[in-house]
């Protein structure tokens, strides 16, 4: 700090007539009232206000403002109020930095809070695949997104548009605002609608939050148990396990209300259900190359492992033969995806010709694997339809094809006999020679 000092009492009229001398780069005037005050001026006539102190042995000087900014007094009083903090033994310069990082922090902070669902929605369907998966199965991602999605669009049956899916009113929460209150609120709205399907809404938004809960950004603004609060699980409606499937009697008449449908792929897409315990997504996606008529086999795309294959059974392989070849799907349509998609229309149909008053296509599965056990190993049937081993109640081992096949055609022999068919096993695929018993 330099020992000749020019001071003055700093007053508006002084601070208009300093100068700086020819020569110099800078100058300084020196308040009387402040000592550590000072008025700086360049040869530009930059005036600028500075403190100047020492603080363990050094000297600081510290930019207060512009002379057109700050009146001598605001100057003078922030002068005063950083002699105190030097004289206390704290460094200003070290205040100044912390309070920028707090400020900076909750501004972070605040914009984290205002991170929203749909903000990250996408970001879950992109990335929160289960564990072990490589991808959503298509189906679920599928409901995923209707689940969220806004509405508005023309049905595809029907007159009017679309309603918004179930979890659509939670995209506009903040992450940060969803807790047991908010959740339980909307619940309690969707339900009116529909208990089951606001039930399966929450379970979906469940594994989302359970995905936020895992991200590091995410984490501390997650409630991941809101969905588990006790006010919302106690209105949950109550989860019955289906038990639909047709009757040895009724596969009959099942059997020929399918051989009525004038749309013969769907006709043989419901047969095949009934004859390998498929879900009926893995069936309708089943394509050409997926079929092996030289070595009899079938490989399906399965909810459980990538893909399992399973013998092609002799009726089976004859009506997958018949069927034309007009793209990759065995199940061809003229729809958008290329493939059947919806065959609940025609099981309609069937179900009503059969007098059946109702039975779900996973109702088939439940039919070849019920029927498959009066005349298999145990654990056969379950194989064929793709359960995992801990799937079932006592487990099974996994059979060789060799193994399998014998019994899986002894499955499907079975369910024709109950259907009131005979057909020649021997005959070559493409060649069906079907007569009813």
């Amino acid at each position: 700090m330099s020992g000749q000092k020019s001071r003055v009492r700093l007053t508006a009229g002084r601070v208009t007539d300093f100068t700086c001398p020819p020569g110099k780069s800078q100058a300084f005037l020196w308040d009387t009232e402040a000592p550590a005050l000072a008025l700086r001026v360049t040869p530009t006539g930059r005036k600028t206000y500075v403190f100047e102190s020492r603080l363990n042995g050094a000297t600081m000087r510290l930019n207060i403002g512009t002379a057109a900014d700050w009146p001598i007094e605001k100057a003078r009083g922030e002068a005063k109020r950083l002699k105190v903090v030097v004289d206390s033994g704290i460094d200003p310069r070290e205040v100044e930095r912390q309070q920028l990082a707090e400020k900076v922090a909750a501004k972070v902070a605040a914009t984290a809070r205002s991170v929203t669902v749909g903000d990250l929605w996408p970001l879950y369907l992109e990335n929160g695949k289960p564990k072990r998966k490589d991808s959503w199965k298509p189906r679920y991602r599928a409901d995923l997104a209707a689940m969220a999605a806004p509405g508005g669009e023309k049905k595809k049956r029907g007159q009017g548009v679309t309603r918004p899916g179930p979890l659509y009113p939670l995209l506009a929460l903040p992450l940060a605002g969803v807790n047991e209150d908010t959740l339980k609120s909307w619940h309690d709205k969707e339900a009116q609608t529909g208990k089951h399907q606001a039930a399966r809404a929450l379970m979906m938004f469940r594994g989302f939050l359970r995905w936020c809960a895992s991200q590091p950004e995410y984490r501390k603004l997650t409630d991941r148990d809101a969905g588990k609060a006790p006010a919302i699980l106690e209105n949950l409606p109550p989860t019955t396990r289906r038990t639909d499937a047709l009757d040895a009697e009724q596969i009959a008449g099942w059997w020929a209300g399918t051989e009525q449908l004038s749309n013969r792929t769907a006709s043989v897409y419901l047969r095949a259900l009934l004859l390998t315990g498929a879900r009926r997504e893995e069936m309708a996606a089943l394509r050409w190359e997926d079929i092996d008529f030289r070595w009899r086999r079938l490989t399906i795309a399965d909810k459980v492992e990538i893909t399992r294959t399973i013998p092609l059974t002799p009726y089976l392989a004859q009506l997958l033969a018949t069927l034309p070849r007009v793209g990759p799907y065995v199940f061809a349509s003229t729809g958008k995806a290329g493939r059947i998609v919806d065959a609940r229309a025609a099981h309609g149909e069937v179900l009503k010709h059969a007098q059946v008053k109702h039975l779900t296509f996973h109702g088939l599965r439940r039919t070849y694997i019920r029927r498959g056990r009066n005349v298999a190993s145990d654990g056969v049937p379950a194989q064929m339809a793709g359960h995992s081993p801990s799937a079932v109640a006592d487990g099974y081992a996994i059979l060789s094809m060799d193994d399998l096949r014998p019994q899986a055609e002894r499955v499907e022999a079975h369910i024709l006999s109950l259907a009131g068919v005979q057909f020649d096993s021997a005959s070559e695929p493409g060649k069906l020679r079907v007569v009813a018993g």
